[in-house]
This record gives structure tokens, C-alpha cells and sequence, in this order.
């Protein structure tokens, strides 16, 4: 994924200085095409919900779509200012918001911290504002939590993987853990991207080192 209108440093925009965004919502189409089910809710009360940002949510959508126990999947953009932003709004800095995918799971079926080891290995959790090649505020690593539990599994977690890395020679963890914002949906064009166009730009990438403890 390639960023659109960036800013010569990814530096993140305050309340003040981000665009003012809209009141309409993006158009989102009502059904994940790969899993069948909804991508909006609400959803069925079995169900949890989870959000994490790791770079290009095309790659990560794929990853959390193809875990046992994953519900649904739809890629968005969460932690910043600007309201129902575009993705060229996003790419410009000037929105505050990551690229994230929004993770529905089947707790029976599988756990937070199942989700939390895909999500750690899967990506460098260390660049700060860019993933690879891919430069920008819309890119930092960032795990959005929807009640106490899933807050203390996760730092759990990302100290234990911190600490991981560290022996491994590698650096310390950039992700931030918040309690989650609003998830705004990305436009149906961005959604299953992978699956549209299954030769699409990819740049998800691990450390190698194993999440340990999950």
C-alpha cells in the first residue's frame, strides 16, 4: 500500500489542526465476502470483539479472516480526530487515525490471547510510525481494547513480548494500548482487498521472534 497526499514527517495532528472530516458515514457493503456474515453490527451476542492496527490493513484483514474461530473481519481507521475520514484523508497525516481491522471472534472457539500472538508475530511492533516501506502515522502499531480484561491481557502481552525482542537483539515496543475510539469503516473498495485481488500489495512482515506465554 502506497500513501496518498503524505506528509513529509509522520507527526501526529492535533484536535485543532485535523481535518474536520463529515457527518455521513463511508458506504460499507453489509456482508464480509470471504466469511459470509456481516461486517456491521450488531453482532450476535456470543460473539467479541477486537481491533488492532499493524501497518497496511489489507495484510492484516487477510490474517484475522483466515483464523479459526474469526466471525468476521472489515478493515478502518480508529485513534484519531477526524470523523467517517476517506482513505486519502487518512494518507495525508492530517486525520490522526491508524489503519486498523476490526476482528468479530467466537470466544469458544478461540481466545483474545490467540488473536494477540497473530497479531504480535506477524508484524514489527518496534518501527513507530511506519511498517517497512510504508511511512506514516496511519501506519504505528496500536491494539484498541473494549473492556478491562482484553486492557490487561494485552499489556500482559506486549511485556512479555517486549521483553522477548530484547533478548532477541531487537528494539522496544512502539504499540500503544487505549481503550477503543470509535472504528470507522474504510470504503468497500478497501475491504477483502486481498481476496479481490489476490496478487495485491502485502507488507506485513514479523521479527521472527515467537510471542512467548500465549
Amino acid at each position: 500500500m502506497f500513501s496518498v497526499l503524505k506528509s513529509d514527517k509522520p507527526k501526529m495532528p492535533t484536535a485543532d489542526t485535523a481535518l474536520p472530516g463529515r457527518d455521513e458515514a463511508i458506504p460499507v457493503a453489509d456482508v464480509n465476502i470471504v466469511t459470509g456474515n456481516p461486517m456491521t453490527g450488531p453482532f450476535p451476542e456470543n460473539l467479541e470483539v477486537a481491533v488492532f492496527g499493524m501497518g497496511c490493513f489489507w495484510g492484516a484483514e487477510r490474517l484475522f479472516w483466515q483464523a479459526n474461530g474469526v466471525y468476521t473481519t472489515a478493515v478502518g481507521y480508529a485513534g484519531g480526530h477526524t470523523k467517517n475520514p476517506t482513505y486519502r484523508e487518512v494518507c495525508s497525516g492530517m486525520t490522526g487515525h491508524a489503519e486498523v481491522v476490526l476482528v468479530v471472534y467466537d470466544p469458544k472457539v478461540t481466545t483474545y490471547s490467540a488473536l494477540l500472538k497473530l497479531f504480535w508475530e506477524s508484524h514489527d511492533p518496534t518501527q513507530g510510525m511506519r511498517q517497512g516501506n510504508d511511512v506514516g502515522t496511519q501506519y504505528r502499531s496500536a491494539i484498541y481494547t473494549y473492556d478491562t480484561q482484553q486492557l490487561e491481557t494485552a499489556t500482559k502481552s506486549r511485556d512479555e513480548y517486549n521483553a522477548a525482542l530484547k533478548a532477541a537483539g531487537q528494539g522496544d515496543v512502539t504499540t500503544t494500548i487505549t481503550e477503543a475510539p470509535t472504528f470507522f469503516y474504510a470504503e468497500d473498495f478497501h475491504q477483502q482487498y486481498l481476496h479481490k485481488n489476490p496478487d495485491g500489495y502485502c507488507g506485513l512482515g514479523g521479527t521472527g521472534v515467537s510471542c512467548p506465554g500465549m
